[in-house]
């Protein structure tokens, strides 16, 4: 194989992904929007479809523009990959695809339920690949990753980052949680040797590094990273949880959204991809997050 094709390749993951697979292969992206009626000619014998539209904490983004973005413009290239001389089909889906929340571990065998319009869009656009018949020589993988972080993306760890930063304690502390993280560089890995692997089934696969943390043990971390003293204080739950409803009607940096994402449980089980590609992970959680977290400060 040396051609491939990636969409979406302006973000985050799409900008690591053509820096890492470059020294393998001729990468060639595709910038695509969604419009009805458009077919599109696969030429590369790979395509890794990263393009569609993220979770929108804003609340800006109307339900069309998920379903179209993740579900119709998916549905059109998986079309074109079927009738292509391509071999290999990557969907980044997302683990909220199954669940927004977990109450034990997440496993790629649960019934997906999922409640927003980002999960269910990306749920129909699982659903409609794998209801296809993947013909002979050819292979699909969809992957779940759970939360992404690498160098240069604070993420959903930004306001963790603005606190520890400006030397504020951290007042959360009697939250005791275990949710699981994905290196940008573990993803990486994983993705080329899908490419590179013909061994490895079809399927469905969640993406996480080996190891869950608490947040408490990422302000330690983050800390640590900034040679910054943290302080964890450990107020009352039900105090905060009235800020955070306080903050669903004002502009503080903590409303209810973004409570229950820096303190639920979201455990992701990698067994089955290790397990198909036979080989651990790179890069430990640990480290992961301490390169991510020394990036910050540049």
């Amino acid at each position: 194989m040396n051609k491939i094709l990636i969409t979406g390749s302006s973000g985050f993951v799409g900008s690591f992904l053509r820096e890492y697979l470059k020294f393998s292969y001729t990468v060639d992206v595709l910038s695509v929007r969604y419009q009805s009626g458009q077919q599109f000619e696969i030429l590369s014998e790979a395509i890794i479809h990263l393009a569609g539209k993220a979770h929108d904490l804003k609340k800006v983004s109307t339900p069309k523009d998920y379903y179209e973005a993740n579900f119709e413009l998916t549905k059109q290239l998986f079309d074109a990959f079927l009738i292509s001389e391509s071999s290999v089909f990557i969907f980044m889906s997302s683990v909220k695809a199954v669940a927004d929340e977990v109450k034990e571990v997440l496993r790629e065998d649960l019934i997906p339920s999922p409640k927003s319009h980002y999960g269910i869009s990306k749920y129909q656009a699982e659903e409609y690949i794998l209801g296809k018949k993947i013909p002979n020589g050819k292979r699909v993988y969809i992957l779940r990753p759970c939360m992404i972080h690498g160098p240069g993306n604070k993420g959903n760890l930004n306001l963790l980052y603005q606190l520890v930063v400006k030397g504020f304690p951290w007042p959360l502390g009697a939250f005791e949680n275990q949710r699981s993280f994905l290196t940008i560089e573990n993803l990486a890995f994983v993705v080329k040797e899908l490419l590179e692997n013909k061994s490895i089934s079809s399927g469905v696969y969640n993406v996480a590094d080996d190891k869950s943390l608490s947040t408490n043990e990422l302000v330690k971390l983050l800390g640590e990273s900034l040679n910054k003293k943290n302080y964890i204080f450990h107020l009352s739950k039900n105090i905060i949880r009235l800020l955070a409803k306080f903050g669903d009607y004002t502009h503080l940096p903590l409303n209810s959204e973004r409570l229950q994402k820096l303190t639920e449980n979201y455990l992701v089980s990698n067994e089955k991809i290790v397990n198909a590609i036979g080989k651990s992970l790179p890069i430990s959680a640990e480290e992961g997050l301490k390169r991510t977290f020394t990036s910050f400060r540049n």
